[in-house]
């Protein structure tokens, strides 16, 4: 079936056209660490760079935060980047008040040196929005994610949250979960058909994670998830699969479709 969805542009890269995209994530908790890995990763077949800022030792200084993007941007000046930080209740590494989660979001929009900032569906619709607008003010593109870590919710759930993050205004619709047998992992493709065929205008990516999601990792194109992402060092999360394998098979799917 043709694919009507417009496409997310960033840095010449088409997010919802084609095969998925590959996004790795840099996680690195020092500046150091950091200039390292985004070294490492320019060797690396990818196309967009998550920095989860989650583990950045300086998280909550917002100007060096500034200062350790502006050294991953010199490295990296024309790949795609979006800007995460990942709460503890979603499965990062630290939590953060609700008002500094919002601040340090638009902050780092404003600066113009990232393209897509993630916001968490349930930080509440208000600070979304303000996220929302504040990226859009400055053409960066939004992600309105979602994670859950302990189950997979119904197939009515699922395509209900990717529908509140498209009404919300994110770019694009973001859901995770992670699968307690095959019928999940089923359950959560069968959801992203259904919204990219009934009600996404826009790109969706969703996963379902561990060992037993990596299918919903690599035949996205199929059922409709625009991006997925991969490890190239160390994973940010789990059934992450290695960078040049997932190229690989991507490319095969794409070619036999």
């Amino acid at each position: 079936m043709q694919n009507t969805l417009k496409p997310v542009i960033v840095k010449n890269v088409a997010i919802g056209e084609g095969a998925p995209k590959i996004c790795v994530p840099l996680v690195g908790e020092t500046v150091e660490q950091l200039k390292e890995e985004a070294r490492f990763l320019e060797s690396q077949d990818l196309d967009v760079i998550e920095w989860r800022v989650d583990f950045y030792e300086h998280v909550e200084d917002i100007e060096k935060v500034k200062e350790a993007l502006t050294e991953i941007r010199t490295i990296l000046p024309s790949l795609p980047i979006i800007f995460t930080f990942r709460s503890a209740k979603e499965g990062g590494e630290k939590e953060v008040s609700t008002s500094y989660y919002v601040e340090l979001n638009q902050a780092i929009a404003a600066t113009g040196q990232v393209d897509i900032v993630d916001a968490e569906l349930f930080t509440g619709d208000a600070e979304v929005k303000a996220i929302v607008d504040t990226a859009h003010k400055h053409n960066v593109y939004v992600i309105i994610s979602n994670h859950d870590f302990d189950k997979t919710p119904s197939k009515e759930e699922i395509v209900s949250r990717l529908r509140k993050a498209q009404e919300l205004g994110g770019d694009i619709p973001k859901l995770a979960a992670m699968p307690q047998s095959v019928s999940d992992v089923l359950m959560l493709m069968d959801a992203t058909h259904t919204m990219k065929e009934q009600y996404a205008d826009r790109p969706i990516i969703t996963m379902s994670m561990a060992g037993q999601g990596v299918i919903s990792r690599i035949a996205g194109e199929l059922f409709g998830s625009a991006l997925t992402f991969g490890a190239a060092k160390k994973a940010s999360a789990p059934g992450q699969v290695p960078v040049g394998e997932l190229r690989d098979v991507l490319s095969m799917l794409h070619k036999h479709m």
